[in-house]
Parts: structure tokens; C-alpha cells; sequence
């Protein structure tokens, strides 16, 4: 088994966005555990013909279930204003507020990332970054700081960021690009 940490910004659906994550990964597996809020949750309670809707502050208490390629199975509870609690099958139409961490535990070998297709690599260092990433604006900034030409894409959907890549190979993410530095080869990668 392996640990996949993923961060879920303001307004994203959090069953699109694990369903799309679960397709991405290629392999079956589970939520280990979650924390956020949600603006909007919709869940399916037992013998209701439709799910029912509950907006407002909620704070996200569990979520439990599989995760695959062909899609996901996950019950949820979150917690109102008042304290009371609410949950049931996760359906879409569930928002995150301002924001949702989650660990999911995968079985089978990992899916390395391609780095972006879009560009012909023009440079040795490739990242791929998400809008609001906090771990992505400091990757950006030690390459930035550091003279280290490179190259920025835009991430599509969810999945882990920043994604590094040092002549076509990924090395990681923030941590990996750190440990470079750490050791002084990331210096080594400025251009002559």
C-alpha cells in the first residue's frame, strides 16, 4: 500500500474531484483520512428517494469508502453550526468550502506522472503547478531565487503538486526539490 496526500481548493466538488483522482491513480484503494469544511453537502440517507442537501458552515467529520477507476464509494458525516450531525452516501453537488486535505491509502504499483505534453521542454526543469497551492508558490519561488530556468504547467484535475521533473525525470515534489537543495545540486541546474 502506498499513502497519496491530495488538497481539494474552494469550490471544488469532492466527489468529481475523488472520482477523477481515483481514475487518475489507476489503482483501487480507500480514504485513510480527511479533514476541511464543506459550503454544500449532498448525501444519500437510507430510504430517501432523493439525496438531501444541507448548506451553510459544515465541517467535515469522516469520509469512508473505496476509491477505483471505474469510480468511488464513499459515505460521509459532517457536523452543522449547531453540533448536529448529518451524513449518508456521498453524492455529487457536495462543495468544498475552503478547503478538504485528504490521505487515501492505494493498492498496487504507482502511476508515474508524464510531464506536460503541451510544451516542448525548452529548459531542464519542468514543474507542474495548481492555482492557490501554497507548496507550489514555494517551489516556484526557490527556483525564482535560486536562477533555475524552468518551465510552469498548469496541473489539470486533481492529483498531488508541485510535479518536478529534472531532464524528462520526475524527482517529486516541494520535499525533492528541498533535498536539492540541501545538498547543492540543485545550483548545478542554472543555466551556463
Amino acid at each position: 500500500m502506498r499513502a497519496v496526500q491530495l488538497h481539494l481548493e474552494a469550490g471544488s466538488d469532492l466527489h468529481a474531484s475523488l472520482q477523477a483522482f481515483a481514475a487518475e491513480q489507476g489503482s483501487p484503494g480507500f480514504v485513510l483520512s480527511v479533514v476541511g469544511n464543506l459550503s454544500q453537502a449532498a448525501f444519500q440517507c437510507p430510504g430517501q428517494s432523493q439525496p438531501t442537501m444541507l448548506r451553510g458552515d459544515l465541517e467535515l467529520i469522516t469520509l469512508q469508502g473505496t476509491l477505483g477507476p471505474a469510480g468511488v464509494h464513499l459515505h460521509l458525516c459532517v457536523s452543522d453550526g449547531s453540533c448536529q450531525v448529518w451524513g449518508g452516501h456521498l453524492e455529487p453537488g457536495t462543495l468544498v468550502q475552503k478547503g478538504v486535505d485528504l490521505l487515501a491509502g492505494l493498492l498496487g504499483p504507482e502511476r508515474k506522472p508524464e510531464p506536460p505534453a503541451a510544451m516542448a521542454p525548452t529548459s531542464r526543469v519542468q514543474i507542474r503547478v495548481r492555482q492557490g497551492c501554497p507548496w507550489c508558490r514555494r517551489a516556484l519561488r526557490l527556483l525564482h531565487s535560486q536562477g533555475i530556468d524552468h518551465q510552469t504547467s498548469e496541473a489539470q484535475g486533481p492529483g498531488p503538486v508541485p510535479q518536478i521533473w529534472i531532464d524528462g525525470e520526475l524527482i517529486g515534489g516541494y520535499d525533492a526539490l528541498m533535498d536539492l537543495q540541501a545538498t547543492g545540486r540543485l545550483l548545478q541546474l542554472r543555466a551556463q
